[in-house]
């Protein structure tokens, strides 16, 4: 890397910091409850829109996980999820009607709120449909693993986003409030993916999988990216570059190891495919908010009026975080 391109990664460092404190004003407070937040909480980021039936499910896996706090922009929703929200003791609450696409994805908006409330504290950024798996996640709270990083001088921790979907039309069966979305979707594909080395930031990126498989076949290049570093010991002076795919300082993307060996690592089962999903994705390809003009919901589109069934003969029944990672999809690292 030379002395050229590292200044010119820390000059866009502290532009994206600077964008973020422009982009404070487009978030209001509805509840700060920060004040209750002690020096070794674990927090927990989020930007969401129309979530209420996954709210409660969310809230109580990452709280059962060992989550303090929680953190959450909502981008005008109309559906009760603020008002939800509102009601839970250990939410922050901030509010916009702004354009998601302009705040980078909402990136914009959590950078800021890292910045003011996160310094110092392991955080953790996720969707509503996102459940964090790490191992020995089913005996030992995230505390214990965050204690670890700690104590291995690790900054930063690394989950691949692995699609999860139903046997059966997507449609098939309704998801209900509060219900565990695995016992819907349950399945995934174990192979089909590739991973290339991001040289300028250092991290891998990775795509491939169910959606990849269904709704890409024509153009898998264009699929979306795989690679997260959701969980992270942040500092002030950090920054997300394109949602949780990667970070400056570059560093923290190192969660690989190059020289052969097997970092920890974890997966996030990404429970997107429920019956909620083609009215989410219909609402989303309208407001062309998302990312590249919306190219994954248009993709979407061209599939979802047929109610595609995502199962096929090679596709793995999710178990546990053990069978992740005899299938190479996570590691425990030399983390015992």
């Amino acid at each position: 890397m030379s002395i050229i391109q590292s200044y010119r990664l820390r000059l866009k460092r502290k532009q994206l910091l600077a964008r973020a404190f422009r982009k404070r004003r487009e978030i209001k407070s509805v509840v700060d409850r920060t004040d209750g937040i002690q020096g070794d909480d674990i927090l927990a980021f989020s930007t969401l829109r129309n979530e209420r039936v996954r709210l409660p499910f969310f809230l109580q896996y990452y709280r059962d996980m060992g989550v303090n706090h929680f953190l959450i922009v909502d981008n005008d929703s109309d559906d009760g999820s603020r008002e939800y929200l509102l009601e839970q003791p250990d939410v922050s609450v901030w509010s916009s009607k702004h354009s998601y696409r302009r705040s980078r994805y909402g990136v914009d908006w959590l950078n800021w709120l890292q910045r003011k409330h996160g310094d110092g504290h392991w955080c953790l950024v996720v969707d509503p449909d996102e459940l964090l798996v790490y191992p020995f996640c089913d005996t030992r709270p995230l505390r214990a693993l965050t204690d670890w990083l700690d104590a291995s001088s690790i900054r930063s921790f690394s989950a691949m986003l692995l699609d999860m979907y139903p046997k059966g039309r997507i449609n098939e069966r309704p998801y209900r409030a509060g219900q565990n979305p695995l016992e819907i979707a349950s399945w995934f594909d174990s192979g089909n993916y590739s991973i290339s080395r991001n040289w300028k930031y250092w991290n891998l990126w990775i795509q491939g999988g169910a959606r990849a498989r269904m709704f890409f076949q024509d153009n898998p290049e264009e699929a979306p990216a795989l690679n997260k570093i959701p969980l992270v010991k942040w500092s002030k002076k950090y920054a997300y570059v394109d949602s949780t795919h990667m970070l400056l300082p570059r560093g923290l993307n190192l969660v690989f190891d190059e020289w052969g060996g097997e970092k920890a690592s974890g997966v996030l089962l990404h429970t997107k495919f429920l019956d909620t999903f083609s009215a989410k994705a219909a609402e989303e390809l309208q407001r062309r908010e998302h990312y590249s003009k919306s190219v994954e919901y248009l993709a979407y589109a061209q599939s979802l009026d047929d109610d595609p069934e995502l199962w096929c003969k090679w596709s793995e029944k999710y178990i546990n975080w053990r069978q992740l990672e005899i299938l190479g999809l996570m590691s425990k690292g030399n983390w015992a």
